[in-house]
């Protein structure tokens, strides 16, 4: 069992990362969140992990902190939700936000995810609503924190995505677009968010 990676960051995708542990680069897919900490191509990272095994693939997932990784298992241990529903689920909430979405019965903030619809929503606070209030979440000073004011689907994600489109990689772009989000502040416009993160990326 593989549980934790530290090594140099070697490539990212839309989902995915390369870690190069040694000389061997291990292929994990993991949430933006994720990749948005894990930092530039080149730098040291770690990354908790979790090794999926089925008939017919087996499949790293990456986390950049175990309290991701824990709520990973919790969420695909409900009915319908595989890794790749399970990690845009952590991709639109930080492991707060959906510990309290979860709290509250709050099935429409979970149906922000991508692929995440109102039913299959509703089952997820439904089954993890008593486990929810011992579950772990980021802390302040956490990966989750600084990103947490760009959820998939907001102005952070579509600034982040408008740096992708001018060939920035994933990790890179939503790194930028935090930094950017610290300095400008939630009431920033997207133009700004964009302006100031393509500096930030750039520099």
């Amino acid at each position: 069992m593989i549980a934790k990676l530290s090594g140099r960051l070697d490539a990212t995708g839309e989902d995915w990362a390369v870690v190069d542990v040694g000389g061997v680069g291990y292929l994990v897919h993991a949430s933006r969140r994720t990749l948005a900490a894990l930092g530039e191509i080149g730098a040291q990272c770690t990354v908790h992990t979790e090794l999926q095994v089925s008939e017919n693939d087996m499949r790293l997932l990456g986390f950049a902190e175990s309290a991701e990784r824990d709520w990973f298992r919790l969420l695909t241990g409900v009915q319908g939700v595989g890794s790749k529903v399970a990690l845009a689920i952590l991709s639109a909430l930080s492991t707060g936000e959906l510990r309290d979405a979860c709290g509250r019965g709050d099935a429409a903030m979970v149906a922000r995810a991508q692929g995440v619809g109102p039913k299959l929503a509703g089952r997820i606070v439904n089954e993890l609503k008593d486990k929810a209030g011992a579950m772990p979440a980021s802390g302040p000073g956490g990966f989750a924190a600084s990103f947490a004011s760009a959820p998939f689907g907001s102005k952070g994600a579509d600034a982040a995505s408008a740096l992708e489109n001018l060939g920035f990689k994933p990790a890179v772009a939503a790194q930028a677009v935090a930094r950017a989000l610290e300095e400008l502040g939630e009431g920033a416009s997207e133009g700004e968010l964009i302006r100031v993160a393509l500096k930030k990326a750039a520099g």
